[in-house]
């Protein structure tokens, strides 16, 4: 039986040997210059490339991080506001129940209430253009900052 496994063998290294051989040439045989240069410049081509890549992800990503900064602070700035206006009206509420509270008949509890509604009226109506204002300004200043930004990413990336 070991003749035989012997022989199946010296079969497979007889069936193989030219490319046994071969593989042994391919280890020894040089790589022309020209080669060699072509892989080099490739890589550092490639390389280069890699790198303006990484350059220009890292710019995208600041010019998100700054728009999603901006874009927090004024949601803070708006969430402030909000609170401020509803402890406005709150305290005016409480102002007004007590002033009617202190009216001595009932015209001059309607007289009394005429002037709270059209206080908050007024306070409704101011809020409401300074509201359209300030969106209309952040709507153009955030216009603005993406388009610098972007302008940024890609004069220097291209």
């Amino acid at each position: 039986m070991t003749t035989d496994t012997n022989s199946v063998l010296d079969s497979v290294k007889e069936a193989f040997a030219p490319m046994t051989e071969a593989f042994k040439n391919l280890q020894t045989m040089e790589v022309p210059e020209a080669a060699r240069e072509f892989v080099k410049k490739t890589a550092n081509t490639a390389k280069e490339r890699a790198a303006d890549a990484y350059a220009g992800s890292e710019k995208v990503t600041a010019a998100i991080e700054t728009a999603v900064a901006d874009s927090v602070s004024e949601a803070a700035k708006i969430s402030r506001n909000i609170q401020q206006a509803l402890y406005q009206d709150a305290e005016a509420f409480f102002a007004g129940i007590d002033k009617l509270a202190s009216a001595k008949s009932i015209s001059e509890a309607v007289q009394i209430q005429s002037e709270l509604a059209r206080a908050r009226g007024e306070v409704f109506i101011n809020r409401a253009k300074s509201t359209s204002e300030y969106f209309g300004k952040l709507v153009a200043n955030g216009a603005k900052n993406a388009q610098d930004n972007f302008a940024k990413v890609y004069n220097k990336t291209a």
